[in-house]
């Protein structure tokens, strides 16, 4: 199907949905697109954009990149906060899935009694499913591919800065967060200010890659620095100095070379080959700046729910 007969049928579908609806809004492509077939579909005045903001976990420039975008599509924007939630979840492990259908879709849902379009995909466990509609949240490209997501984006002529740096755009930084968070004040601000502390020192300096994941003991944080390509000697040393200024990071390892991470993971993944597969290759390989390798270890603590990384060792060299 041609682009073109894409949209027209997703617009056709759009109007037969809603006379009204309020997109999820992250600033992303995926809500940009939505955002704007929505109001080509219901015109201006019955589209209303809602960000969950994520306080200290979203990026300083993706606020700004939300404002952006909602002025050049002129359309009103509102914000509704979902920090409190992320933290509950991180207390049990990092997970994104549920911070998504916990944090962000609760707050959104709690936050209007209207429909709330929403970017799923078919890179999405949702938009797999091919569900339309449920509780009220819409997926108008739930059968849309990231690529044909980047050609309607070209064709409509309308550009999505990158927030945050990673391979594909991101919105928060607590995904770097490769621990529980038992101590917002320490294992959240570490992750916080970290990763804004990194993009500070890369302004104007090219990059495919650029995050500072935090791992280790409860106890202890520790940082690995991922920037692809590395930049020079002097600005490492800079970031180094930085991140351990700030009271809160024990340890710095920029990246330069193959990992080899120990991970704790709950029973049911630790026995899931699936599950270990797709952290491995979908969730962490992707945003190292180089190949990592796992050694997994079986929690016997109760309160995580997921994984975390406790420990890291550069490959070929003897601890």
């Amino acid at each position: 199907m041609s682009i073109e007969k894409k949209i027209a049928t997703t617009l056709s579908e759009i109007k037969a949905t809603a006379i009204k609806m309020v997109v999820a809004f992250s600033g992303g492509k995926d809500s940009t697109l939505v955002a704007a077939l929505a109001r080509k579909a219901l015109g201006k005045r019955n589209v209303k954009l809602l960000n969950v903001c994520f306080g200290p976990y979203s990026y300083s420039r993706g606020i700004e990149i939300v404002v952006e975008i909602a002025k050049s599509l002129d359309l009103g924007l509102e914000f509704t906060a979902g920090y409190e939630d992320q933290e509950k979840i991180w207390k049990h492990g990092p997970s994104c899935n549920r911070c998504t259908k916990f944090a962000k879709f609760n707050a959104v849902l709690k936050s209007t009694s209207a429909i709330i379009a929403t970017g799923a995909n078919l890179s999405d466990t949702w938009g797999q499913t091919g569900i339309a509609l449920r509780k009220r949240l819409y997926a108008p490209i739930r059968n849309w591919s990231k690529a044909e997501i980047d050609e309607a984006l070209d064709y409509l002529g309308i550009e999505v800065p990158r927030i945050g740096e990673a391979p594909t755009r991101e919105g928060c930084k607590l995904k770097h967060l490769l621990k529980i968070m038992a101590n917002p004040a320490y294992h959240g601000q570490a992750v916080a200010i970290a990763n804004e502390i990194l993009l500070d020192y890369l302004e104007g300096i090219p990059h495919d890659i650029a995050n500072v994941k935090i791992i280790g003991p409860l106890s202890r944080n520790i940082a690995l620095i991922n920037v692809s390509p590395a930049p020079s000697e002097e600005i490492r040393l800079k970031v180094t100095e930085r991140l351990m200024k700030t009271g809160i990071i024990e340890e710095v390892h920029w990246v330069l070379a193959p990992l080899r991470l120990t991970i704790s993971a709950n029973p049911g993944i630790f026995n899931n080959e699936a599950s270990k597969e797709w952290i491995l290759k979908g969730r962490l390989q992707p945003e190292f700046a180089a190949p990592i390798i796992i050694n997994w270890v079986e929690s016997r603590n109760r309160r995580l729910a997921t994984f975390q990384v406790i420990d890291y060792a550069v490959m070929g060299v003897k601890p």
